[in-house]
C-alpha cells in the first residue's frame, strides 16, 4: 500500500486569501466599491503628468483665448473641446484636478503620519509610564480636544507661517499645511493607544521581559507596540479622510496651499467666485472629486474599524 503524498502547502498569498479577513472583504460591497474608487483617484493622482492633457500649473501650457470653456463645447477661439470644461485662465479643469488631488493626497497622508508619529509615541509613554508623564500628556489633550480641529490647524498655521521669512511662505506652505493638521490630529491616536497600552503592560509576556532584564523603551517598541497597532490603523485610514477635508477647508479659506500649488480646496475657492456668473463647472467638478475621495476613504476605514473589530466576529 502506497502511502498518500502530503498536500503541497499553501502559499502566502493564498492564505491569506483564504483568510476571514479577506473573506470579509470580498463579501462587502460597499468595501469593494470605496476600495476601487480609492485605488482610482489614487492611481490617477500619481500618474498625473501622464494622464492629464496638460500641466495647468505651467504658465507656458495657458492660453487665455481658452478661458470659461463650457465642458465638452469646443472653444470659439481655438475649437479645442475640454472634458470638463476651463476655468478664467484657460487651464483644463480635468488636469487642474489630477494636480489639485496630488496636494491634498499628499498633504493628507503627511499629516497622518505626523500625527499617527506624535499620538503613538506620547500614547506609549504615557500609558507605560503612568503617574505625573500621564496627567501631564493627557490634560495637554483634554484642552486640545476643546477646541475644533480645525481652528487648531488654523492657529498652528498662523504661527508657523509668522515665523517663516517672506521669501520662503509660498515654498514652505505645503509643510506648514502638514505641520499644522498633524499637530491638530494627534490626541485621538494617543488617547487610544495609551487604553491599550494600560491594558498591554499588565499582562505575562511583558512581565517575562522585565523579568529577564529588558528595558523600558525596547519593551514598548517590540511587545507593546505590535499588539496596539490595530484601532490605529483604522483611525488612520478614518483620519486621511478627515485630513483631506481639513485641508480643502483650510485652502478653501485662503489659508492652506499657495496659488501656485493650488489643491481641491484652492480650486473650489476659485470655482466660488464664478459660480453665480454661470461658470458652474470650475466649482462643480472639484468639489465632486473631493466628495468622493472623502467618502470612499471614510466608508472603507468604516468597514476596516468592523473588520477588525473581534467583537462583531
Amino acid at each position: 500500500m502506497t502511502d498518500t503524498p502530503a498536500p503541497k502547502p499553501k502559499s502566502r498569498l493564498a492564505r491569506a486569501w483564504d483568510s476571514d479577513f479577506a473573506w470579509n472583504f470580498r463579501h462587502s460591497p460597499v468595501a469593494v466599491v470605496s476600495f476601487v474608487v480609492t485605488a482610482i483617484l489614487l492611481l490617477s493622482a500619481l500618474f498625473a503628468p501622464l494622464l492629464a492633457t496638460m500641466n495647468p500649473f505651467d504658465p507656458a501650457n495657458l492660453n487665455l483665448l481658452n478661458g470659461f470653456v463650457a465642458p465638452n463645447t469646443p472653444s470659439e477661439f481655438t475649437g479645442e473641446t475640454f472634458l470638463m470644461g476651463t476655468d478664467d485662465q484657460g487651464r483644463d479643469v480635468y488636469s487642474t484636478i489630477l494636480y489639485g488631488m496630488r496636494i491634498s493626497l499628499f498633504v493628507g497622508f503627511a499629516a497622518v503620519a505626523l500625527g499617527l508619529f506624535i499620538g503613538v509615541s506620547l500614547g506609549l509613554i504615557s500609558g507605560y509610564f503612568g503617574g505625573w508623564t500621564d496627567t501631564i500628556i493627557m490634560r495637554i489633550a483634554d484642552v486640545q480636544l476643546t477646541f475644533p480641529s480645525i481652528l487648531v490647524a488654523m492657529l498652528i498655521f498662523g504661527v508657523a507661517k509668522g515665523f517663516t521669512p517672506v521669501e520662503y511662505r509660498d515654498q514652505l506652505a505645503i509643510w506648514v499645511l502638514i505641520l499644522s493638521i498633524g499637530l491638530s490630529d494627534w490626541v485621538q491616536f494617543a488617547r487610544v493607544v495609551r487604553g491599550a497600552t494600560m491594558v498591554e503592560k499588565n499582562k505575562e509576556y511583558v512581565q517575562a521581559a522585565r523579568l529577564i532584564g529588558r528595558k523600558s523603551f525596547p519593551i514598548m517598541i517590540r511587545h507593546i507596540l505590535p499588539n496596539v497597532l490595530s484601532p490605529v490603523l483604522v483611525i488612520a485610514t478614518i483620519s486621511l479622510a478627515l485630513a483631506i477635508i481639513a485641508e480643502a477647508t483650510l485652502s478653501y479659506l485662503g489659508v492652506g496651499a499657495p496659488p501656485t500649488q493650488p489643491s481641491l480646496g484652492t480650486l473650489i475657492r476659485i470655482g466660488q467666485g464664478f459660480l453665480f456668473s454661470g461658470e458652474w463647472w470650475i466649482l462643480f467638478f472639484p468639489s465632486v472629486t473631493l466628495l468622493t475621495l472623502a467618502l470612499a476613504v471614510n466608508l472603507l476605514g468604516d468597514w476596516l474599524r468592523d473588520a477588525l473589530n473581534p467583537k462583531l466576529r
